[in-house]
Order: structure tokens, then sequence, then C-alpha cells
């Protein structure tokens, strides 16, 4: 055999021989072709599978929305509504031809206004999305021209626009990703207290910081194949896990209330020519926030109201006379001087080498202790305070929380300042008695009076209601409360108080209701670091016969100067609508007057 095939080689001519090397050739690469392919079916064709799949896979975030913020209506204050990025495709826009619309082509063809497209490729693209996005087609298609295939075309796109886009048939070239966007319904109302989010939805300042854990939503994914145009092949989802929004972050305060108070700052500023008015609203029987403002008003999300925190939290100031309302609880508490002592009070005293004095000239007076602050006499408390030790003095500041974090974590909150006592001179000792030498805020003095009108008892404060998770879970925050002066030492603070606010029934009377108030009126630091400036503030409890609210009012620089003055009618206006809107019954005429002369 093999000696003829050598010999038939040798008789060949060259042309049979050149052919018969091709045809050698030819037949070793079919078998080997036929080899690699029985090896790709019979022993790799799973792991090619699984690669061709794996280059068709994709990952699609599902993103959580972010919570709500409601008032204690749940009246929506802050809210994230559905919107698209629209992304486009320069790759495959540039082989796009439009389909011409006939019978058989009518749901996947491209037209204008009924008319062809006239053009293909990227300008295509363009004239058919310019008009839905309201954009400029030549801009449009400069945007979609080159090679890579991922370009943003327009963020904030509405739902009902997306959904236009959706119709053009543009599916692998043009596509949208969900997002959103953080709207603020109210505007300016609760503005700084809001605060605002950064571009990745993170709470930066306000209510939106200081709940942002519950605020956040957790994303979600879908794993599916895609077409060569980016398009889900359906039927193709392999796994994926849903989005969980965000928790509905309930707030205690009420928008009407706060509208109104607003409202009334604002008013007063003006009339009373103040640089800032600030004020609080809390309810006795929980301590919960009604309204907190100030008359810095910006729009909630601005950049301002995410630098800037609300004066409501941020401002500190000496409370004056307001103070006195302390030291008195204090005295009456460990038992140092009752109500109803007798005290014979000139304008001015001398103790350890200092010189106090009254606020206006008068002769001595004849005056209860109740009288003392009705009359709001520094004299008479550092003369009541003789008994009253320095440690006791601290005490009960501290015990009514000045000084103290609030526990409510507003963004921006300042403490406030009260040194230790073994840090005050002999001036300082005695100037705490009348609510100097120490800084406070509006929610350490509002809640420090609400413990008078809470018989006594203190309670945490808070402004969030409940927190109501994805799920449905409701989480309410947590509460304590604490006994800092029995309920019949509050019950005659009280008492004194309403013959305080007797004295300013011209000018802050609540018709109709009766009133327990102390009003103050300090001098703070000016812009030249000297005390040129005055705040003045009023703290009234109403109904004085049956607390329901505690209200606070602050101004800086008031014409007017005295709190009572000028914080008094603003409360006036507040504790009106208040009545009037909780539809709170009238008050029984006043009988049990504590004396306040003798």
């Amino acid at each position: 055999m093999i000696r003829s095939g050598i010999s038939f080689w040798k008789h060949c001519s060259a042309f049979g021989k050149r052919v018969i090397v091709i045809a050698f050739i030819l037949a070793f690469i079919a078998s080997s072709a036929m080899v690699k392919l029985a090896y790709i079916q019979l022993l790799d064709g799973k792991t090619t599978a699984e690669a061709a799949t794996a280059s068709r896979t994709t990952k699609q975030v599902l993103q959580a929305e972010r919570g709500t913020i409601t008032d204690t209506n749940g009246i929506v204050l802050a809210q994230s509504v559905e919107r698209y990025t629209i992304i486009g495709n320069p790759k495959f826009a540039a082989t796009f031809k439009p389909t011409t619309c006939t019978k058989k082509t009518a749901s996947n063809c491209h037209s204008i206004d009924g008319k062809p497209v006239g053009v293909t490729g990227p300008a295509a693209v363009a004239r058919l999305l310019a008009p839905v996005l309201g954009m400029d087609a030549l801009q449009l298609g400069a945007l979609l021209t080159g090679t890579n295939q991922y370009v943003v075309i327009k963020k904030n796109v509405v739902p009902s626009v997306k959904r236009s886009i959706d119709a053009l048939n543009l599916s692998g070239i043009v596509s949208a990703e969900l997002s959103s966007e953080r709207t603020y319904p109210n505007g300016t109302l609760m503005g700084s207290l809001l605060g605002g989010v950064d571009t990745d939805d993170n709470g930066v300042s306000g209510i939106e910081k200081m709940e942002n854990a519950s605020l956040t939503g957790t994303d979600g994914y879908q794993i599916y194949q895609q077409g060569a145009n980016g398009q889900q092949i359906p039927g193709t989802e392999t796994e994926s896990k849903a989005a969980v929004n965000g928790a509905t972050v309930k707030l205690s305060t009420d928008r009407d209330v706060q509208w109104y108070v607003e409202k009334a700052l604002k008013e007063g500023q003006e009339k009373y020519k103040a640089k800032w008015a600030i004020a609080v609203v809390q309810r006795v029987s929980d301590a919960k926030i009604l309204a907190l403002a100030g008359t810095d008003q910006v729009e909630a999300g601005s950049a301002e109201a995410k630098m800037n925190p609300s004066l409501a939290v941020t401002e500190t100031f000496e409370p004056g006379s307001v103070g006195k309302i302390i030291s008195l609880a204090g005295m009456l508490q460990e038992g140092t001087h009752k109500i109803t002592d007798e005290f014979s009070v000139p304008y001015s005293i001398d103790v350890d080498g200092q010189q106090y004095h009254d606020s206006e000239s008068h002769g001595t007076k004849q005056w209860t202790l109740a009288g003392i602050l009705q009359n709001s006499s520094n004299v008479g408390m550092v003369m009541a305070g003789d008994q009253y030790t320095t440690a006791q003095r601290y005490e009960y500041l501290t015990k009514f929380g000045i000084g103290q974090p609030s526990g409510m974590g507003l963004s921006g909150e300042s403490q406030g300042l009260l040194s230790s006592s073994e840090n005050w001179d002999r001036r300082t000792r005695n100037t705490v008695l009348f609510g100097q030498g120490y800084a406070t805020n509006a929610l350490q003095i509002t809640n420090a009076v609400a413990t008078i009108a809470n018989k006594g008892v203190k309670q945490q404060q808070s402004i969030i209601d409940s927190v109501t998770s994805a799920d449905g879970t409701v989480t309410k925050p947590k509460t304590s409360s604490t006994q800092v002066v029995s309920s019949t030492v509050s019950s005659e603070v009280l008492n004194a108080m309403e013959s305080v606010a007797e004295n300013y029934k011209s000018v802050a009377a609540v018709d109709g209701y009766r009133v327990a108030a102390k009003t103050g009126t300090a001098e703070v630091a000016g812009s030249n670091g000297g005390l040129t400036s005055i705040v003045a503030d009023w703290v009234g409890v109403l109904p004085a016969d049956n607390p329901q609210f505690v209200v606070t009012v602050v101004m800086k620089d008031p014409q007017g100067t005295y709190g009572g003055l000028t914080a008094g009618p603003v409360f006036a206006n507040i504790g009106e609508f208040l009545m009037q809107k909780y539809e709170v019954p009238t008050s029984t005429p006043r009988k049990d007057a504590i004396p306040v002369d003798w």
C-alpha cells in the first residue's frame, strides 16, 4: 500500500501534487474544526453558555425613597417625589434609523406630527426627543454624538414626561434612571428648623439631619439579562430585592399653629423694630412642642437653611427676671421662706460690698414673697435668698434644666451657659437669683415654666410625635419625668405668676382666660462687645387655672425695652389663637390670690 502510494506520488504532475496538498490541508482544518466543535458542545458548553449569559446580565439598583416629614396632623412638610434622570447612548444613536409608520409598524415606528423624521443617527433621535424634554434639537444632537454609551441628558424629569419618552420607541438609545427630588410644600414655614439634604439625599441640617437615620431607606436591586440595545429581556430576571423606603417622621408641631406664631413674631418684630424674635409653644401635659419659630424665615431645603440652624434653637440669652421663678420655687421647696413671708424692700441694697437695685426707683415697700415676684424686685430676691445657699441656687437651676441639653437633639441647639457655683464671684451668686449671670435658650426656659405648670414635674421635651417605618411599625420617643418641686410649691409659684400677669392686663391679656406669667429684661452684649443690647422676654401659662400651654416670646432690642410691653403683647396674640383653635373652656373667676403686700 505504501509502495503504491509512493509510486503514485512520483508519477503525479506538479499540479496534481499541489491539489493533493491543498486537499490534505483542508481536510485537516475541517477535522480540527469538528474536534473543536465537539469539545465546545460536549465538554465546554456549560462554561461558554455561562460566559454568554454573564455578558448579558446586569444589576440595576432600585432606589429607596427618603421618608416623609409631616406635622402632627399628617400634613406633609417635606417629601421626596418621583423623578427621573434621562440617559442617552451615543454609540447606539449613531446607527439609529427611524422606522416608517405603516399599518404593520404602527406600534413601533417613528414620526413627528405624523410625518417621517427625515434624518438618521443622533439628529433623528434629537428631533424626536427634544420637544418632549423642552430642549434645543441641535444641542441635543451634539450631546448624542460620540462613541461613548452613557451621557446624562436631563435630570429631575417628572413621571409624565418620562412616560412620553417611553412612547417614542427609543429603547436602548434613551433610558431613564429613577431618582427623587426633595420638596418642601410650605416654603419658608419651619424653613431653618426642617433644614435640608445634600446631593446624596442625606440630611445635613435641621430635622432632616436629626432624623436622618429614620428617614433614609435601603436600596434594593434587580438582576436580569439585557439585549443588544440595553433593553431588559422579558423573563430573564434571576434575583431581586425590593427597596425599603425611609420612615415617616411625624412632628408634634401643628402647621397652623406654627404658621400663626411665625406671623405674630414677624408683626411683633416690625411693630417694635426688634432685631429678631423667637417663640416656643409647648403643651403642658406631655412637653410636646407645638411651635418653634423665629423671624429668620428662609426657604426649607435652601442653601441658607442648610447652613444656618433656626434662631429658636441657637440663640442664648440671660432670661432676666423670668429666672426669678426658679429661685422662688427653690426657696419654697427648701423651706427657707414661705410664699406669704413679709419683707420691707428698699430700692437698693448692699451685700458683701456689692450693690443691687430694682429697675425703677421706689421707697421701701411692704411686699410678701409673692409680691416680690409680682413687682419683679431684684432687691427683694436678694433679701429672700438670705438662707438659700449658693449650692442650692446652682442645684435648682440645673434641676429645672438651665445650662443642660434639652435632649431633643435639634441641629445647632446650644445648651446655654451655667458655670459651676464654685466659680461664682460675690456678685454672680446673687445675680443668678434674678436671672443674670447665666445663659439659657428659649426651649430651656419654656420647660422650666412648664415644670411649674405641670405640678412640679419636669418632662422630657420632644418635637417628634412618632416614627412609622415602611412596614408600619410605629415608634414613639422615650419619655422621662422628674419631680423637681412639690405640687404645693408649683401651685404657689403659679399663683404668684398670675399676680404678675394681672399687672399687664392692659397690654397682654387673653380675653376670657386667666394668665400666669413672668416677664424679663436683661442687658446683653451688643455688636461692640459691651452691654449695649437688650433681650426682652415673656413666658406665660394658659389658662392659669387649667394649664394647657406654655408660650415663650423673646425679642432682641425691641423699642419699648421691657418684656412685658413688647414680648407680652405678642404672647397675648398667640394665646388668643391657641384658645380658639383648641376650643379651651374659659377660665373660672380667680378667688385664691395670695397676698402680695402687707
